[in-house]
């Protein structure tokens, strides 16, 4: 027993021994100089594409490693130098002499004596335990050579047993997971996770937005506990999140590879790191190893002015439906993102009146401070005569990708100053209603200029008296979706009457379902079902979308679906309609319509064979991989014929997000007198009135009035040209991504995508008195240009890839409606005109001294134009309209 414990005791201190003099990182012999071959590669190409065609460079260089000094106390902490020399650099790819940069031009050349000289002095590194404990180099030393550095350094970096951990390196702190296998180790660098200053933005609505995905896997094989190899490569990819098609890749590797081993230096005695490194060199400082920004030397651009006047052609009002202006928008937002305070205003003040809107959007869309100062120092809120750029400012500022608080603050002391005109004021305080929904997206619901402009609203509304103010502060709210508005929402959708019941009513229709409570649903039905008051058609009809859009129960469907039958005749036709496409369209509520629909009492010939005009469909525009469109139109008459509600709506999807990227709305109501009919109930005492409503991009625009009142009415009928009402006209900024990458090999690299979207949206309404008809036209004429620019920077050499998309197109929506029998014909029509479509891709590599390479490719190509098809009762009504008016001539009052 006494010979067993000795012989354990004995084992157990053989065994502490061997762990006490085994490092747990790459250990160093003395007195042996490790001589590597070293390359960096970089590749910028489409997401698809072969590494062998892409554009990029490679700087390859000789690395002597050797161990400065080991600590008497712990093998595992150790100084090793590191240095570079023999740097070559050159394509990535073989290319003929006629399209290689780098050809004729020696390293010292390309990169410059000094920092080639920056680059090849040595570095010190000390590791603990395999990690970078201290990065030591020279303080003044260029930031671009010094980051090549610490890429180099941090591939000295690893540990040899499996499992995570989170370490600093050139790309930041990040989670790091090893895998060991016998001689080799594999690291897992999550990129997502790293802590680093980072510069750019992006896009509010994920849908319009970019995304990245990136990787990061270093390889290492070990001989004689030290490294032989290195093999790491960096993965980023950029997709357009609306065309997954669209993006750009990086490509980053590194290799590190043993030569040779030879007798080298020995090492410097001392116990404490810092007397060593003052030995070796009193010059060295420990520096950060993560990445330091850097900002290449600009080469002269043409001033602000000077790219303004080469644009300016383009950005004429009647030009403004081509993809050129939307280029020029673009273009011209990218260099005021540059610009002073001063430039702009020098532009602003010195263009005629004709294309100062036009500046207006882009100087907004900038989204800069100077860009805000400029139009605030420029723009006179109470001079009338100037109410056009008001407004396009306000709606460049609700459609802003990324708002400030400062633009917020800024509009809400505008609102409490001297506004000249009563619309402008409208608009604003709807406008601040986008930026606080904007704002609390991102996470700034508390911010000191969104808790200021959430109480001034909030408070405003519930002191206003006069129906205009009213109806000004639930339109902010139907873009600020508000939480706690909706108890306010409520109160108005059910007591009141007319347009605000009606604006408070579809405000409660953005929400998010989720937020659409046992309450809200209660009010909802009584409206609906009329246990109070009595209701308009058009404020019922929401409430039941309400009720059906938001997890209804089977006793609320059956009840909506026992009511119709006992409805204003319209009213039974749309509800009926509205059932059918939810059905026909499989919407979230359709299980539940189909359960009670089994029940007979509910679903008999005698309720869903009621006549009418009124309809609601939905249907795809395009069904993709990517994200979806759809588009749903409903009118509603009353039952005397004339156009109650006609109401259509774009929504753009994928599988995480929506956006409503367009909604027209033309409302009528009192105009039964006009044709001797009597009104429906609950309608009886409205005032004459006709106008449209928009939201665009999921923001709520100001609604435009046709007429108001009887006078109106008439004095309009009869003057009336035909030419339709312009609801919005302008550029918007659509995709407004921009980030900043750091490479683990030392580079920075930028991604970034630009949209603008050039608008012309108008609509009108016109009546024929003789022929008892009326017809509604809505027109939405756009261009598209995307621009993305991915571009790797390395002081020396820049490469990249530009990709530009553009598109032009029409889409019409157009009613006709015969009330001279009942029930009375109804046509509808959703048109999309043929659309020229252009793609192209150019590829560069370039040096500051201006010697370029370029390679572009393109396609264009002639989109089919088509009608949307809708239900085949509308097809026969076409069929029927159409065949009327060939026997006869039109005459449009």
């Amino acid at each position: 027993m006494i010979l067993l414990t000795v012989l354990f005791l004995c084992i157990i201190s053989t065994y502490s021994a061997s762990v006490k003099g085994h490092t747990t990182g790459p250990s160093l012999n003395n007195d042996k100089l490790y001589q590597f071959a070293y390359s960096a590669e970089v590749y910028v190409d489409r997401v698809k594409a072969s590494l062998q065609k892409s554009a990029g460079y490679r700087l390859s260089s000789g690395v002597d490693v050797n161990l400065l000094w080991r600590n008497p106390d712990n093998d595992d902490d150790q100084l090793i130098k590191i240095t570079i020399r023999d740097v070559q650099v050159e394509n990535v790819n073989e290319r003929p002499a006629a399209k290689n940069i780098f050809k004729g031009k020696s390293t010292e050349k390309i990169i410059g004596k000094e920092y080639l000289e920056a680059l090849q002095r040595p570095i010190v590194l000390e590791l603990v335990r395999g990690k970078v404990q201290n990065f030591y180099s020279y303080q003044n030393e260029p930031g671009f050579t010094q980051n090549i550095k610490r890429g180099l350094a941090s591939l000295f970096q690893l540990q040899l047993h499996s499992g995570t951990a989170r370490e600093v390196d050139i790309s930041g702190k990040c989670n790091t997971t090893y895998h060991v296998r016998q001689d080799q180790v594999t690291k897992i660098k999550a990129l997502d996770s790293c802590e680093i200053e980072k510069q750019g933005f992006t896009s509010h609505n994920r849908i319009l937005d970019a995304s990245t995905k990136a990787t990061s896997a270093t390889t290492y094989v070990l001989e004689d506990s030290f490294i032989k190899s290195i093999k790491a490569e960096e993965n980023y990819v950029l997709l357009l999140n609306y065309r997954r098609k669209t993006g750009a890749k990086i490509v980053s590797k590194q290799r590190l590879e043993l030569k040779s081993v030879q007798a080298g230096p020995g090492l410097i005695a001392g116990k404490q790191v810092a007397s060593v490194i003052k030995t070796l060199d009193s010059s060295y400082v420990a520096v950060p190893l993560v990445a330091e920004p850097v900002k290449s030397e600009c080469k002269k651009r043409p001033s602000l002015s000077e790219h303004w006047q080469s644009i300016r052609e383009h950005m004429y009002p009647e030009k403004l439906s081509k993809a050129e202006a939307a280029r020029s928008f673009l273009s011209f937002i990218q260099n005021i993102r540059k610009a002073t305070k001063e430039e702009i205003l020098q532009i602003i003040r010195s263009e005629n009146k004709e294309l100062l809107p036009q500046v207006v959007d882009a100087v907004t869309s900038a989204q800069t401070p100077a860009s805000l100062e400029a139009i605030l120092e420029f723009l006179d809120f109470k001079d009338a005569s100037t109410s056009t750029l008001q407004e396009r400012f306000l709606y460049a500022c609700g459609f802003a990708s990324h708002p400030s608080e400062m633009l917020l603050k800024s509009l809400t002391a505008k609102f409490k100053g001297d506004i000249a005109n009563e619309e402008i004021r409208e608009t604003l305080v709807i406008v601040m209603g986008a930026l606080i929904r904007k704002l609390c997206d991102r996470e700034g619901c508390k911010l000191p200029a969104v808790v200021e402009a959430k109480r001034l609203i909030l408070s405003r509304l519930e002191k206003a008296k006069k129906d205009d103010n009213v109806r000004m502060y639930l339109l902010a709210l139907k873009n600020a979706l508000l939480p706690e508005a909706i108890p306010l929402l409520l109160k108005y959708a059910e007591s009141e009457e007319g347009p605000i019941s009606n604006v408070a009513a579809t405000a409660l229709q953005r929400y998010d379902p989720s937020f659409l409570t046992k309450e809200v649903k209660e009010t909802m039905n009584r409206i609906y079902h009329q246990n109070r008051k009595v209701h308009e058609k058009t404020v019922r009809t929401t409430a039941a979308a309400i009720i059906l859009n938001s997890n209804p129960s089977y006793m609320e469907v059956k009840n909506i679906l026992l009511s119709i039958g006992e409805l204003p005749l319209e009213m039974n036709k749309y509800m009926l309609s509205m059932i059918q496409d939810i059905l026909n369209f499989e919407m979230p509520s359709s299980k539940t319509v189909r359960q009670v629909l089994k029940d007979m009492r509910a679903h008999n010939y005698d309720r869903f064979s009621k006549m009418g005009s009124s309809s609601a469909y939905s249907g795809y525009i395009t069904r993709g991989p990517d994200v979806s469109s759809t588009y749903s139109l409903d009118i509603l008459y009353s039952g005397s014929g004339i156009l109650r509600r006609s109401n259509m709506n774009i929504r753009i999807f994928d599988r995480n997000a929506e956006l409503h990227a367009s909604q027209v709305v033309i409302e009528a109501q009192g105009l039964e007198s006009i044709i001797a009919a009597t009104p429906d109930e609950g309608e009886e005492n409205l005032d004459s009135f006709a106008g449209m409503s928009a939201i665009l991009f999921d923001v709520q625009l100001r609604p435009v009035t046709f007429f108001q009142g009887y006078g109106d009415l008439m004095s309009k009928m009869f003057s009336a040209t035909g030419d339709p009402i312009n609801v919005v006209k302008g550029l918007i900024l659509l995709t407004d991504y921009s980030q900043e990458i750091q490479l683990q090999s030392g580079p920075r690299a930028s991604m970034e995508f630009l949209g603008g979207l050039a608008i012309d949206i108008s609509g009108g309404m016109e009546f024929s008195l003789w022929y008892r008809e009326s017809k509604t036209n809505v027109k939405n004429r756009v261009a598209m240009f995307i621009a993305g620019n991915t571009e790797v920077d390395s002081f020396f050499v820049k490469t990249g890839m530009e990709t530009t998309l553009e598109v032009e197109t029409t889409l019409d929506f157009i009613s006709t409606v015969q009330f001279s029998q009942y029930p009375f014909l109804v046509c509808m029509q959703m048109d999309k005109v043929e659309s020229p479509f252009r793609r192209y891709v150019t590829k560069y590599e370039s040096l500051p001294s201006g010697r370029r390479y370029t390679a572009r490719r393109g396609k264009a190509e002639l989109l089919a134009g088509n009608e949307y098809p809708l239900h085949q009762e509308n097809s026969n009504m076409c069929r029927k309209v159409f065949g009327a008016k060939s026997d006869s001539s039109s005459n449009w009052f």
